[in-house]
């Protein structure tokens, strides 16, 4: 029971602090002359580095993966159009808008997934993952037009912006499963977020673009590389050691919720009423998955 206590701890720890770097991003972008390319580019690589140091120091083979041509390529891949697209596009979509509808229109990812699924096995969703995607698009409806369907709460890039981070999320999730089992989540995601901030870096050519920062600003830096990226990253990975994957993802709903109170505290981002059904419309999302999931385990 301890155990599981710890572990449930850990699986909210983590969407706390991923949602709540999110709101420190956009307090960065709106009040520091820092770029979403910049701070994209200096998270993914001092993130990256300080969990390949915490592999190294667990005694893991962080290398491991270079020893495999057709691993390393597949890497490099996942590190492009995984981890570096889904980190470029949520990042963008924060500073186009603001954290709250950009963590929460990144949550659509699982809808991205099963569509993706059923085009790709060219099989009709199930009833369950139907209404998950009519639940999802009244949801997104909802939050960008805030009731309004004449107008849009946001800008367009914003909503754009968040549909992308979606798209690469779902990527994130689906693409590195193979890696994964074979070399751990430590040594991938430590390497696509090292080598996906060397890239972006050297892309943006962000050494032209580094900005000039007093304390609060170096201190809401290191707090998005310590706490809402490596921490983060940790907390989740450990939690799935005392508790099941399935758990871990419903708790990961507290994300966008923690993105969108945190906003309103500090950043007075707001949603009217209908902007909270959407909300939760898309949030309800992840329960359903995750009842239907454990109904199908129950009849097998």
């Amino acid at each position: 029971m301890e155990k599981r206590k710890l572990g449930l701890g850990l699986a909210a720890a983590g969407p706390v602090l991923w949602g709540s770097s999110g709101t420190v991003a956009q307090n960065l972008f709106d009040h520091h002359d820092i770029s979403p390319t910049w701070l994209v580019a200096i998270r993914m690589i001092f993130a990256g580095f300080l969990l390949l140091v915490y592999g190294a120091t667990q005694h893991q083979d962080i290398l491991a993966v270079f020893k495999n041509k057709h691993d390393s390529f597949k890497l490099l891949l996942f590190t492009l159009f995984g981890m570096t697209a889904v980190q470029l596009t949520y990042f963008m979509a924060i500073s186009t808008g603001n954290a709250a509808t950009a963590t929460i229109l990144q949550y659509l990812s699982p809808i991205m997934i099963i569509l993706y699924l059923a085009i790709k096995d060219w099989v009709l969703p199930s009833r369950i993952d139907a209404l998950s995607v009519i639940i999802a698009i009244i949801g997104t409806a909802l939050i960008v037009t805030q009731g309004n369907f004449q107008s849009l709460a946001l800008p367009l890039p914003a909503i754009i912006w968040g549909i992308l981070a979606a798209v690469g999320a779902a990527v994130y999730t689906l693409m590195p499963q193979q890696l994964l089992r074979r070399y751990g989540a430590i040594a991938v995601v430590g390497w696509s977020m090292f080598l996906g901030g060397i890239i972006t870096g050297i892309y943006y050519r962000v050494w032209e673009a580094t900005p000039s920062m007093n304390l609060s600003a170096f201190i809401q830096i290191l707090f998005v590389i310590i706490f809402g990226t490596m921490l983060a990253y940790l907390f989740f990975l450990q939690s799935l050691e005392y508790i099941l994957p399935t758990t871990a993802s419903v708790l990961g709903a507290i994300e966008p919720m923690s993105a969108a109170i945190l906003s309103f505290l500090f950043l007075h981002v707001s949603f009217n009423l209908y902007g909270i059904i959407g909300i939760l419309f898309v949030i309800s999302v992840t329960f359903l998955q995750f009842i239907y999931a454990q109904k199908m385990t129950q009849t097998n």
